[in-house]
């Protein structure tokens, strides 16, 4: 079974959607923590620009998109556009992504942790998020890195 055929879509309730929308335009005029930014992505059945607050992590110099949601809708939405968005904080910026095999995403994962996610602590993101205990060691991020996308961001040229 390929990792499409075991994908996990979580569709947001509406509170969440209409949270995630404030979130977003906050964080494309720059007033989230520099990790929460408004990812614009063409949508694969509109071709309309969507938009999603998303959360970054940071590891030895580069930055990633993290799924906290599973397979979202940006999620397929990147896919279908071959990685190309903008990101913005305060300013935009072209980007193109490149999807992180899951065999490599724990130590992203881990990345992501030690940020505060908007109002989340580190240890109830993990609890909440990825369902593990705070701090947790690679070998459980590993376990379930498969279900959490993770995107590497390269500026556009």
């Amino acid at each position: 079974m390929g990792y499409a055929e075991r994908a996990i879509y979580r569709r947001p309730r509406w509170f969440r959607r209409q949270t995630n929308r404030v979130v977003a335009w906050l964080a494309g005029v720059g007033l989230t923590p520099a990790n929460t930014v408004r990812l614009e992505v063409r949508g694969r059945k509109t071709g309309r620009v969507r938009a999603f607050a998303v959360t970054t992590a940071a590891l030895r110099g580069e930055h990633y998109l993290v799924s906290l949601a599973g397979e979202s809708d940006w999620v397929r939405n990147l896919r279908a556009a071959d990685g190309n968005a903008v990101i913005k904080h305060g300013h935009r910026r072209g980007v193109h992504t490149e999807e992180i095999p899951a065999q490599q995403r724990a130590q992203v994962l881990s990345a992501f942790l030690e940020k505060r996610a908007l109002s989340k602590s580190p240890s109830s993101a993990a609890r909440d998020y990825f369902g593990v205990q705070p701090n947790p060691p690679l070998e459980e991020l590993e376990r379930i890195a498969e279900r959490y996308p993770v995107f590497k961001i390269v500026p556009a040229c």
